[in-house]
């Protein structure tokens, strides 16, 4: 039991602390309680721009990238555009000496519309159309990741000039998270198992093809790992598939692309993904993997997306209609839902919520708060504790 729960009066002497780990750091409360961040009022925010509105802390995205920097330092850090792919984020990222990895031609165009090196972008995907991959070898993408031998063919159709590519390949690994986000298992739609024969067509495709040379391999897991250990056999199984490869078609291949899909909190009190240990077990591994293989160390490439933007940004919702149900619960339905974040109704996924107008010394209720469309699994946070004099018009914000 906390002290606000035996003192009750506390609470609206009190301005509640918000979680550094799912806030943005400039975020703080102003003289009469209302949430701030980067020094604007949330409630400002809404009153000019309506909502429901993503606010983005620059400050926020700038420090993520630096920490990966520092931290890795020996790495190449990428990242990876389909976390939020908008120009302020690819010219804040580029601007902090990440690349930028695309995975359409829209996502591309934005890119090199907020000046970013085209050198310094990665194009991914398992379905780009020749149109796609015409348009990344005009920009002059710096390395395009091929995801079968068709693809490799396509690309070499196109090719009028030496172009840089890898090779994306499933390792057999299981994070046992959503069935949806775990794409390092075999039996999923991205890559070539390790050691397949398609795999092998692949290598052939490129290896014999005028103007495609072969850097490296890459590799993603899934999202939101929060167990370091599983990139060992991750960086074990790559090493090996490499060696495969110098040996088969005597090609020393310099680039190994282990993705992203670094875990994050969303709820008080999550697990994340420690980085310190991650770089740990990233080199420990990769020495042992060399040595054992006596292949040539590798250069890395991290390519983390929600781990730069998700604890930069929140998203704001104005109060519609609280309705209490007779023996059920008390619904709070809000002016988004599922239109602007699909992710409670996908992956079953939890949120934090909370009044961010106003401080309000009234005792916290447990309620569900509901979206707007015309699904019944349109809800963005059940069970979220929010304070019992919360009325129409009141903001939220989902961190």
């Amino acid at each position: 039991m906390t002290l606000l729960e035996i003192f009750p009066s506390l609470r609206g002497a009190m301005t509640p602390r918000m979680d550094p780990a799912l806030w943005p750091i400039s975020t703080r409360h102003d003289h009469s309680g209302r949430v701030c961040i980067g020094d604007v009022s949330l409630e400002e925010i809404a009153d000019q721009y309506g909502t429901p509105t993503y606010v983005v802390d620059e400050a926020d995205v700038r420090h993520r990238c630096r920490t990966y920097r520092e931290i890795f330092p020996d790495s190449e850090i990428v990242y990876a555009g389909k976390a939020l792919m908008i120009r302020a984020m690819a010219t804040w990222v580029s601007d902090e000496g990440l690349g930028v990895d695309v995975c359409s031609a829209g996502e591309l165009a934005v890119a090199l519309a907020a000046g970013v090196d085209p050198h310094r972008i990665i194009l991914h995907g398992n379905a780009k159309s020749v149109s796609e991959l015409r348009a990344a070898v005009n920009a002059g993408v710096g390395r395009i990741v091929l995801d079968s031998p068709s693809e490799a063919v396509r690309l070499a159709s196109v090719c009028t000039h030496r172009q840089k590519v890898l090779i994306r390949v499933t390792p057999g690994i299981d994070i046992h998270g959503h069935k949806a986000v775990s794409t390092g298992i075999l039996d999923q739609k991205f890559g070539l198992p390790a050691f397949s024969e398609e795999l092998e067509r692949t290598v052939s495709v490129v290896a014999n093809a005028a103007h495609l040379q072969l850097i490296g391999l890459h590799c993603h897991l899934g999202s939101q790992i929060t167990d370091p250990e599983l990139f060992r056999p991750a960086i074990e199984t790559m090493i090996a598939q490499m060696d495969d490869i110098r040996r088969t078609h005597r090609i020393i291949l310099t680039e190994l692309d282990l993705g992203g899909g670094h875990g994050i909190a969303y709820m008080p009190g999550d697990a994340q993904l420690d980085l310190t240990r991650l770089a740990h077990v990233i080199d420990e591994t990769l020495d042992d993997a060399c040595t054992r293989n006596r292949f040539p160390r590798p250069e890395i490439v991290l390519e983390p997306g929600r781990a730069i933007a998700a604890r930069a940004g929140v998203t704001l919702y104005r109060v519609q209609n609280i309705k209490s149900i007779s023996g059920g619960r008390t619904f709070v339905s809000v002016d988004g839902g599922m239109s602007d974040n699909p992710r409670v109704s996908l992956y079953d996924s939890h949120y934090d919520v909370e009044l961010v107008n106003r401080h309000s010394s009234a005792p916290l209720q447990e309620v569900t708060v509901a979206g707007r469309h015309c699904e019944s699994g349109d809800e963005i946070a059940v069970g979220a504790r929010l304070p019992a004099d919360l009325h129409e018009g009141d903001l939220l914000a989902v961190p």
